[in-house]
Parts: structure tokens; C-alpha cells; sequence
């Protein structure tokens, strides 16, 4: 085979680096400079003083010197990134005109904050050290594994005659399989998980071995986003999803100050009278040329471009601004709910932000109900989230629990937080009047909040037979697409207006009381 010219200059820069910091110098250097002082005199010695340490940088010395320590650290059974990156590299050119196939996999701990949290540093080295053992035991001896990042590595597979995607998500498996394993930690049992995404080699973007890895990378975040264990292959779909979300991350900031990302407003329902018993406020983005965007796809862009907290404060701005119209057109919205996600809650200058808006709008702050997520409330370990979330309680806020259900919240929990209401997640009361399982499910969550004294509110009512058994059943709220789409604030005068001229002619549900 034939070095292409860079592979050549790289090849003879390393030899000559290697020649420059070998053991030989040191009998070299002090001969090269007596042969100078005698030829040349004190000229000639400058010159060779100069001219060595220029050389020695010119070829890469530095390199070579970090390369040798990196070489002496190195985990046993580990590569340094140098070398990982010229494994690919190889590999990339290599393989396809030898008809071999190989992957990259990007493997990266779940969570890994909350490990650098309840650990100190030589625990947390102690347990990457116990995950690359295990890495290094599934693979081949053709194989390499580095670590590419505090919590993440890189595994690169030798060349075989055959692999295809099943292959790949087998591999994934085994690795996860060993990594799970628990790991003893002075006396204590630590299970970690980890994400995997993998790139094949021939669905590798680009050209290059950078391009192959950046891949893998790809997939690994679009796991990441799927939560703990999960694994994702590299795909031009995925490109295409990712390419449309770097678009959208470049766009949201221009959107969020042109007003083309507003709350829409979905009403709540009592169940016991069937009047409005507030809103709550869902952003939308209506974009100029493409229409209306799915939350699912600008909500992460919002994130990605460091702009929740921006958000949030046109949330609130547009919902004050709503509630002092709804006001002044004599229409009864008792509050209305925002969601703050925990980024936004960890802001120390959150409550001066909402008392200060409050005031200016001249609104008190039980119009005001926190919408905060259940895994918010179980994941967090921030003592900001934690006083801004009481001092709102404190301040006189409504404390919502979304989406109650989809976590692990204690009632200690439910209790720290001042939490007023629990909003039952849409997967408890899909089909609950059809499904008895369902129905035993929201039944107890019902005499849960009933005994703390706190408040429900059904998410997700799309049917008349969901409402009249959530009714029957005890919950408070109800709210869905069987209430009413979110709309645009403009429209909201009109459906208010419908909506208490019918409750004229509404027989009243009976309502069951659980015990």
C-alpha cells in the first residue's frame, strides 16, 4: 500500500520528534556542542543553542512528550485519543476497498452528574475505571477503547467480513449488560447505566475519521434524549432530524423576540360547577414559512440555544397580559398556570422576577399557578430549586405537580414544596372509563391528595365518558381535548363566553366523593 504525502510528513515527523527526545541525546547534545565550540566558536555553539530547541518543536517534541505520559497513565487495556483517531482513520480508508465492515460506539454514563454529586473524585475514578474494565473484557483483541470525555467513551471495532444494524444492537446489549453490573465502592453497591449510540462505517457521514466518530456522537445524543440505557444508530434520518434542529436552534432566538413563539391558552373545568377554572399556557410557535411547529421539536432548540429562562419570561408576560384582559372584559379566570422547567427554577433571581412582573400587572400571586414537573421535583438536589419553589409558596403562588404519576414523588416531597395541586398524568385516565385497572389506578391517587388536602386535575380528557367518571370519581379539574383544543388568546373571549352561556341549560354530574 502507498502512504499518501501527509501520512509520509506525518511518518517523518514522528521519527525525527522520536530521534529529538530518544535517550541517544542526551550523549548527542553535549557532543554536538563541544564539535561547534571548537569549529566555529562561541558563533557556532549560539547557533546549535538555538537550533536544537527549535527543531525539537518544529518536529513535534511537545507532541511526543505528551503522547509518552498519556502512554504512562493510560488505563491498562485503554489507547490514548491520538492513537484512537489514527485507528479510524485507518480504518475509514482501509476498510471499504477491503470489503471489511466496522462501528463506532459512543458510550457515555447516564446521569453522570448526580455520580460527580454523591461521589468524590477518587470514587467517581474508581467507578470509570470498574466501566472500562468491563468495556475492555467484551471486546476483541482487534479492538480499541478510548475515553473521550469525563464520562464518555469511544469504541472502535476491528474490521470482520459482516455487520449489519441487529449486530450493532446485540453489542450494544452485551456492553450494557457488563457495565450495569453493581459496582462495590467503599462498602456500597453503585449501579450505573449508561446511553450507547454507534455509527457503522458504511452510513458514516463524511470522509474522514472525525466524520465517523461526530456520527457516533449524533446517535449518542439522540439517546441521550430518550432517556437512561437507551441506544441509537446513526442514520440519514437522524442526520436530517439533527441538521432541522441546529436550523431551528440558529432560528428561536429571532422567533422568541419577533413574537412568532406565544402562549396559547387550554382551559380547566370544575367538575363540580363546569366552570372555567383557569388556564393553562402552552408556547406555540407559528413560524412565518413552515407553519406551526410541534413543542416537541422547538422545545429542545429552546433548550439547546440557552433561552429557557427568555422564554419564560414571554410566557409570563403574555399570560399577565391575558389575565388583565380576561379582567377587564368581566370574564372569571381565576389564574393561570406556567410551566417553569428546573433550569428556570434554578435562577436565584426567579421570585424577584415574578414578584416584580406581578406588581407591575398589578395581579396577586394566587393568579399565578407554578406548573413544576413531578421528575423535577424527585431529581432535584439544588438548594436554589428548592428555596425559589417555597419562597413562591411563601410569596402566595399556586404550586401544580405535572404530569403526577410519571415519577417518583414522595409525599415528604409533596409536602417540602407546598404543592397545592397534583395534575394526573394522561396516561392514568386514557380509556379509564372503559379500563377497571385505570380506574383503581386514579381512585387511589384521588384518596391520596383527598387525605393531604390537596387538589386534582385531570390531564388529557378527551371523551364525555372520561369527564363523567373523573367527576364521579372526586378529581377537581379536568382539562383535554375533550374541554377544548389550546387556542390563541384572541379566541379565548369567545369560548368563555360559549362556554358559560351553555352551563344555563347543563344538568349537573353527580359527583362521588371517595373515601
Amino acid at each position: 500500500m502507498q502512504f499518501r504525502t501527509p501520512e509520509k510528513l506525518n511518518i517523518l515527523r514522528e521519527r525525527a520528534a522520536s530521534a529529538l527526545t530518544g535517550p541517544q541525546m542526551l550523549a548527542f547534545i553535549p557532543a554536538a556542542m563541544l564539535a561547534a565550540y571548537w569549529l566555529g566558536g562561541e558563533v557556532a555553539l549560539t547557533t546549535i543553542a538555538i537550533a536544537m530547541p527549535i527543531l525539537w518543536f518544529a518536529f513535534g517534541g511537545v507532541e511526543d512528550l505528551l503522547r509518552r505520559r498519556d502512554a504512562h497513565t493510560l488505563q491498562p487495556g485503554l489507547v490514548s485519543q491520538d492513537e484512537f483517531n489514527n485507528k479510524i482513520d485507518t480504518m475509514r480508508e482501509d476498510a471499504p476497498g477491503a470489503d471489511k465492515y466496522s462501528a463506532i460506539f459512543a458510550i457515555e454514563i447516564d446521569e453522570h452528574t448526580s455520580l460527580g454529586e454523591r461521589f468524590e473524585p477518587a470514587a467517581q475514578d474508581r467507578i470509570l475505571k470498574a466501566v472500562a474494565d468491563r468495556l475492555v473484557a467484551t471486546m476483541r483483541d482487534t479492538d480499541v477503547v478510548c475515553r473521550t470525555g469525563d464520562f464518555r467513551f469511544s469504541l472502535c471495532l476491528g474490521a470482520v467480513q459482516h455487520l449489519d444494524l441487529e449486530s450493532c444492537i446485540q453489542m450494544c446489549s452485551r456492553y450494557q449488560n457488563a457495565i450495569e453490573e453493581p459496582i462495590a465502592i467503599d462498602g456500597a453497591t453503585v449501579y450505573v447505566s449508561v446511553a450507547i449510540g454507534f455509527c457503522l462505517l458504511n452510513r458514516a457521514p463524511g470522509s474522514t475519521g472525525r466524520d465517523w466518530a461526530n456520527g457516533s456522537l449524533a446517535a449518542l445524543a439522540e439517546a441521550q434524549r430518550r432517556g437512561p440505557s437507551s441506544v441509537r444508530a446513526y442514520s440519514t434520518e437522524l442526520h436530517s432530524r439533527l441538521k432541522n434542529r441546529a436550523n431551528l436552534r440558529d432560528e428561536v432566538a429571532g422567533a422568541l423576540e419577533q413574537g412568532q413563539i406565544q402562549p396559547w391558552f387550554q382551559p380547566q373545568i370544575s367538575t363540580d360547577t363546569g366552570k372555567v377554572a383557569g388556564f393553562e399556557a402552552l408556547a406555540r410557535w407559528i413560524h412565518p414559512d413552515k407553519g406551526a411547529i410541534s413543542p416537541a421539536e422547538f422545545l429542545p432548540a429552546i433548550e439547546d440555544a440557552g433561552l429557557l429562562e427568555r422564554l419564560a419570561e414571554i410566557m409570563i408576560y403574555h399570560s399577565f397580559t391575558a389575565l388583565k384582559a380576561w379582567d377587564s372584559a368581566g370574564l372569571v379566570v381565576p389564574h393561570v398556570g406556567v410551566n417553569f422547567s428546573g433550569s428556570e427554577l434554578n435562577n436565584p433571581k426567579l421570585v424577584d422576577k415574578i414578584r416584580w412582573e406581578l406588581d407591575r400587572f398589578e395581579l396577586t400571586p394566587s393568579r399565578l399557578a407554578v406548573e413544576i414537573l413531578e421528575t423535577v421535583v424527585t431529581d432535584t438536589t439544588h438548594d436554589t430549586i428548592t428555596r425559589n419553589i417555597n419562597a413562591l409558596t411563601k410569596l402566595g403562588c399556586r404550586i401544580d405537580l405535572d404530569d403526577f404519576g410519571t415519577g417518583h414523588a414522595s409525599i415528604s416531597s409533596i409536602r417540602r414544596f407546598g404543592v397545592g395541586r397534583i395534575k394526573i398524568d394522561r396516561s392514568f385516565v386514557m380509556k379509564a372509563d372503559r379500563d377497571p385497572e385505570q380506574q383503581r389506578m386514579i381512585s387511589a391517587v384521588l384518596t391520596m391528595a383527598e387525605r393531604l388536602g390537596i387538589e386534582t386535575l385531570a390531564e388529557g380528557v378527551e371523551t364525555v365518558g372520561e369527564h363523567a367518571l373523573l367527576s364521579q370519581l372526586g378529581c377537581d379539574y379536568v382539562q383535554g381535548f375533550g374541554i377544548a383544543r389550546p387556542m390563541p388568546f384572541e379566541k379565548t373571549l369567545d369560548w368563555v363566553r360559549a362556554h358559560e352561556s351553555k352551563l344555563m341549560d347543563a344538568p349537573s354530574l353527580p359527583v362521588r366523593r371517595t373515601n
